[in-house]
């Protein structure tokens, strides 16, 4: 018998002992939740319908965000969105979202943000 770094024979790979893995949900009898057996396969459709809703969701509220400005100009800032500003906008959600000071930062980035923004409106406004 081979004998794996770091293993003993009850925790040796059971390919290597020269047998097949047990599947443990056969064993019991219990139904595997999801439309495949192969946990892979569910995990993916998962993951692809998650995507789909968040891009339909993201859509939702861009437009939303955007319907102020009106069609032409919404429309405009839309299909004018580079790469490097969606790369952006990705990379500064996943920061916020992985951990509380990350959203923290964020957060007081995007306050300040449009603090400056609505300050420059107001004063180029008479």
């Amino acid at each position: 018998m081979t004998r794996h770094r770091g293993t003993t024979p009850d925790t040796a790979p059971a390919k290597a002992q020269g047998r097949k893995k047990a599947d443990p949900l056969a064993e019991s009898g219990k139904r595997v939740p999801g439309p495949s057996p192969d946990p892979r396969t569910n995990l993916a459709l998962a993951d692809i319908a998650l995507r789909g809703v968040s891009t339909l969701a993201r859509r939702a509220v861009k437009r939303k965000l955007l319907s102020g400005y009106g069609k032409k100009t919404a429309r405009d800032v839309l299909k004018k969105q580079t790469l490097g500003q969606t790369l952006t906008s990705v990379i500064i959600a996943r920061i916020a979202a992985r951990s509380l000071p990350g959203a923290i930062i964020v957060g007081v980035g995007i306050l300040g943000k449009t603090l400056l923004d609505r300050s420059k409106r107001t004063d180029r406004q008479p």
